[in-house]
């Protein structure tokens, strides 16, 4: 197996510390707030297009890993990089939503409700990544229900959010 497979599966190493997931996903989040900083980059097309070929090197390191490790192996944290990007799609640039999403993804990621426990079954780094990615889908989805349905009726300053694009 070649190093960089590994390297790029494991987030730089990150999947060999315990929690690793917890922890790529963490850095995942500084990664997005720092990606937010870049203005041309909080283009929701860019955005969208970082997160596709996230998706897509993931599957392709899952692909090469696999063989070795075994199905879904707690190593492979790439998973969990483009998870917490789908998680942030068509999010406001805001840190206390990126910490929201943060626990939500998190939460759907280990309990797994509705269908995300099965995309597991898939073969190959399509299975490695597609639990992931419904996860962070489940996230936005929530994510997306707070900023549209709840905080229009609270204190706007409280979040300072702006919902205009």
């Amino acid at each position: 197996m070649k190093l960089m497979n590994k390297l790029v599966a494991t987030l730089f190493g990150i999947g060999y510390i315990k929690g690793g997931g917890t922890i790529a996903a963490a850095v995942t989040c500084c990664i997005i707030y720092f990606v937010w900083q870049t203005t041309w980059l909080q283009l929701p097309v860019a955005f969208l297009i970082i997160g596709i070929t996230i998706f897509f090197i993931g599957v392709y390191a899952g692909n090469k890993v696999e063989p070795y490790w075994g199905k879904d192996n707690y190593r492979v944290v790439i998973d969990e990089v483009a998870g917490m990007w789908i998680t942030m799609l068509f999010i406001p640039a805001n840190l206390w939503l990126l910490i929201a999403g943060f626990i939500l993804f998190r939460f759907f990621d280990m309990v797994k409700p509705h269908y995300i426990k099965s995309m597991e079954k898939l073969p190959g780094g399509v299975g490695v990544m597609m639990d992931d990615v419904l996860a962070g889908a489940y996230a936005n989805i929530v994510l997306q229900m707070f900023i549209y349905l709840v905080i229009p009726h609270i204190s706007n300053t409280a979040f300072n959010i702006s919902l205009r694009a």
